[in-house]
């Protein structure tokens, strides 16, 4: 095995960071009271272009943004989010539809 394979092994290994969203926000908040975001990633050590996708996602999603254990919040996800509130609508709905009959026809 050479020098090279060995060190592909070794990298290969390493784990994927992941930062809460509090890390984000902290980070983010200080850009937006001036500091530049080259100097925000030099001194936090992250990438320039993922300290870009957060700010990115926390316009589009707000609250939302940064949801869960280092996973981002995604359209994907707000469409299940409203589907299951269709569903709980619907069920209620439903329920209210069937007590406005029953007190229908026992008035």
């Amino acid at each position: 095995m050479t020098n090279n394979g060995a060190m592909a092994a070794k990298t290969a290994g390493l784990k994927r960071r992941t930062f809460t969203r509090e890390f984000k926000l902290q980070v983010l908040r200080e850009i937006e009271a001036g500091k530049s975001q080259a100097q925000a990633a030099r001194e936090y050590q992250v990438n320039d272009n993922t300290i870009w996708k957060w700010r990115r996602q926390l316009r589009k999603y707000k609250d939302q943004a940064f949801a869960g254990r280092g996973h981002a919040y995604t359209d994907e996800a707000r469409v299940h989010e409203l589907e299951r509130m269709v569903g709980r609508l619907t069920m209620e709905n439903d329920f209210l539809k069937k007590l406005l009959q029953r007190l229908e026809t026992e008035s």
